[in-house]
């Protein structure tokens, strides 16, 4: 218990610093934890650990644009998931599902795997779906955001504005409780992606209306 409240406090130092120093630290110190929860005997704690693990590893991923680590907080995320009882710990199965749907997602900006962008997909409209039956109106929109961030870049390299506008749904969701929350970080990013959304669909709207030149415009013959 000690060693998993210390990778707490070094994750948190680390989420506030630069580098991934302290971040390090809080994936031994999980890992060490690891050690004495069993799973077949604690097994909240344990999945709990792995899951606060995942977090970590993908902290240093993302700071370091390198793989592995997100791909071994995938691996971590999934396995915490098999012990989180979605209809004992909803809302620890629904934030776990959050963080698996950003793992993935990252993974799939890094080597183009829509696969795993539509998996992310999924895990976030599951883990909406929990919120919503709790009542879990801020874990809700913070992952409607990260839904529509999803969906933004999804909409950024396809063709048309389907997915775009989908995402726009889901940044207003999420910003509804954000404005009544007060939540003026989240607020900020929110709208700042919302208005990126919004500006891409005008622009692709406007060359879809664009009338076409004649070929011999285009091309005049010699």
């Amino acid at each position: 218990m000690t060693q998993s409240n210390l990778g707490n406090a070094l994750a948190a130092l680390g989420e506030r610093e630069d580098g991934t120093k302290k971040l390090r630290e809080a994936v031994l110190a999980y890992r060490e934890a690891l050690k004495e929860y069993r799973r077949d005997r604690h097994h909240l704690e344990w999945a709990r650990t792995l899951s606060n693990l995942g977090n970590a590893l993908s902290s240093v991923g993302e700071r370091e644009n390198e793989t592995n680590s997100l791909r071994e907080a995938v691996l971590a995320y999934r396995e915490a998931l098999k012990e989180y009882p979605r209809e004992r710990a909803p809302l620890d199965w629904a934030m776990t599902q959050n963080n698996l749907g950003n793992a993935l997602a990252r993974l799939a900006e890094r080597d183009s795997g829509v696969g795993r962008m539509d998996e992310a997909l999924q895990c976030y409209h599951d883990a909406i779906a929990e919120c919503t039956k709790h009542q879990a109106a801020m874990q809700g929109a913070m992952t409607q955001n990260n839904l529509g961030g999803a969906l933004l870049r999804l909409g950024e390299i396809e063709a048309g504005t389907t997915r775009l506008e989908t995402a726009v749904t889901a940044y207003n969701d999420a910003l509804a409780v954000f404005v009544a929350e007060s939540a003026i970080y989240y607020l900020e990013v929110c709208w700042e992606n919302h208005d990126r959304a919004i500006a891409l669909i005008a622009e692709r709207r406007a060359t879809a209306a664009r009338p076409s030149l004649p070929a011999e415009i285009i091309a005049p013959a010699e």
